[in-house]
């Protein structure tokens, strides 16, 4: 019984333990990130503001889409696809670009994923009171389908931190992933529907798109903040499980490949 309950609280603490690293690596890279900012975290809001105003500009006054709520409905794609985006591009230099902690004895190396994902899960946080607002002034007002919103944030987090992990083992030995990765987010934007809607696609195509997970992601934020819908119970529960299986795969992945990194620096 001794050594049973002795086992639970090493376990305990060493979760207790990944979680406060994860809370001070978080609040470290962020501080770097904006040291002697003039702006500071206002900077996180400048990208995603400045695609609202062109893909505004570009769509609704020279091609005239008419889709109904196009701000909100732009911000939308713009904030979801680009936590994703964000993300995935800093997945491959994760390890490469963090020698002191690889070659430290000890270092919880799976914990850099992790917070990379909570570093972009920051900005996109601090963008959505903007959104929030943004629906508010165009007379859309929360709903009880609201409530799903922190569902939706955990399967984007696994689907992330499920991809960003075989990305940055892959990186420290073929070095072009990074770079490959980056033109590929660049491509899947367009295969995203951030700045067009779903139903402007040809029906037999549409299947093919949905195997893109973060059309099943962004859809499900419009059904739920501008049609004040419940989430295709279906899309989330299939895109939970792609999510897991990802992180289950890519850890396992990564801890495969841990012990070369320090050689490969």
């Amino acid at each position: 019984m001794t050594t049973s309950t002795n086992s639970k609280r090493n376990e305990h603490h060493r979760w207790q333990h990944a979680r406060d690293l994860f809370a001070v690596m978080v609040d470290r890279d962020l501080k770097i990130l904006y040291k002697r900012s003039s702006l500071g975290f206002g900077w996180a809001l400048v990208t995603p503001l400045l695609q609202l105003f062109i893909f505004l500009f570009v769509f609704r006054q020279v091609l005239g889409t008419q889709i109904e709520n196009y701000a909100s409905f732009v911000f939308i794609g713009v904030l979801v696809f680009g936590w994703f985006q964000g993300a995935l591009g800093m997945s491959g230099g994760l390890i490469t670009g963090s020698k002191a902690l690889v070659t430290q004895p000890g270092f919880p190396l799976t914990l850099l994923p992790h917070v990379m994902v909570g570093v972009r899960l920051f900005h996109f946080v601090i963008a959505l009171p903007i959104l929030f607002g943004l629906l508010w002034w165009q007379g859309i007002r929360p709903s009880l389908p609201w409530i799903s919103l922190p569902v939706l944030l955990v399967v984007q987090y696994l689907l992330i931190v499920g991809l960003a992990y075989p990305l940055a083992s892959i990186n420290v030995i073929f070095r072009d992933t990074q770079h490959i990765v980056g033109v590929l987010l660049q491509l899947m934007m367009f295969l995203t529907p951030v700045f067009y809607s779903l139903e402007t696609v040809p029906p037999p195509l549409r299947p093919w798109f949905y195997l893109n997970p973060m059309v099943g992601v962004v859809q499900s934020w419009r059904a739920v903040l501008l049609d004040g819908a419940w989430p295709d119970l279906r899309v989330v529960a299939s895109l939970l499980v792609v999510g897991i299986v990802l992180l289950i795969a890519g850890r396992r992945i990564f801890v495969s490949q841990s012990f070369r990194f320090a050689e490969e620096m």
